[in-house]
């Protein structure tokens, strides 16, 4: 971005923060708080659903646990594997397209397509 397309962004902000009575230091205080809640979070789902552990679970919880899920699966603090211990090929015993023509197709052939 240049520098005048900078300026130009920084001084409609600045007029618009001014306008809606917005300070700086309200700007920062939510981003810490923001930050905060974040960090607070021990459980979060595909959907972006998130719980910190206290309370009563929500119902999203609720239901992946019913269902058999582990409370675990949705933790976002879960032990990193060591650097040493990480693969570092593919593991393609996992893989949903094993055995099927998809699986087969050489990457010249795709791009040629």
């Amino acid at each position: 971005m240049d520098e005048r397309k900078r300026d130009s962004i920084v001084a409609y902000l600045q007029r618009r923060m001014a306008e809606f009575g917005i300070t700086s230091e309200a700007i920062a205080a939510s981003i810490a708080e923001d930050q905060r809640r974040l960090q607070a979070v021990k459980y979060r789902d595909a959907s972006g659903n998130s719980w910190d552990g206290e309370g009563a679970a929500p119902q999203w919880v609720v239901q992946a646990t019913s269902a058999g899920q582990s409370l675990d699966h949705f933790s976002v603090r879960r032990a990193e594997a060591p650097q040493s211990a990480r693969q570092t090929g593919v593991d393609w015993r996992d893989d949903p397209f094993a055995g099927t023509r998809l699986a087969t197709v050489k990457g010249e052939q795709l791009q040629a397509n």
